[in-house]
């Protein structure tokens, strides 16, 4: 089942299966990635709807962590980087050496923690924005540097 939102950083598409969230995809959405579809719409699915009064309460500043049963799709390594990423608290940052640092690896892992983040299927709940460049830059983003900036910022506004 999915639904669909609007958000301060474009239209997004909500995806549970089997009860648990799947997916948050950016606009424009495209087929299934895992070649299965997606199933019917349904805006009042619980997980759907408990997803998105969430996800409305973070970009209106007012929740800071989010409660939501997850399934995120992907390799073992990956959903390790993706649980590291849930360790990085609301309006912080971490580089991509230090997530390798928090899995046991040196900064020659960086590298893959990056491939692993970008794959993040489930972004702003799993905070794939909040992984930046060693040097503090802002570097890639699935959704977007301009996504990427905005949810960033949505953060620090809130803190301030």
């Amino acid at each position: 089942m999915w639904t669909l939102m609007d958000s301060p950083v474009g239209e997004l598409r909500i995806v549970e299966r089997g009860g648990k969230l799947t997916a948050i995809e950016f606009a424009p959405f495209r087929a299934s990635t895992d070649g299965r579809p997606i199933g019917e719409r349904d805006d009042d699915h619980p997980v759907l709807a408990r997803a998105v009064g969430q996800l409305t309460a973070y970009f209106a500043r007012d929740l800071k962590e989010f409660d939501l049963p997850l399934a995120p799709q992907g390799s073992d390594f990956q959903r390790r980087v993706w649980d590291a990423l849930l360790g990085i608290g609301y309006g912080e940052t971490a580089s991509y050496g230090e997530i390798a640092h928090r899995l046991g690896m040196t900064n020659a892992a960086s590298r893959a923690v990056g491939l692993a983040n970008g794959r993040n299927p489930i972004p702003i709940v799993i905070p794939c924005h909040r992984v930046i460049g060693a040097n503090g830059t802002l570097t890639g983003y699935a959704g977007g540097l301009e996504r990427k900036q905005t949810l960033l910022e949505i953060e620090q506004d809130a803190l301030f």
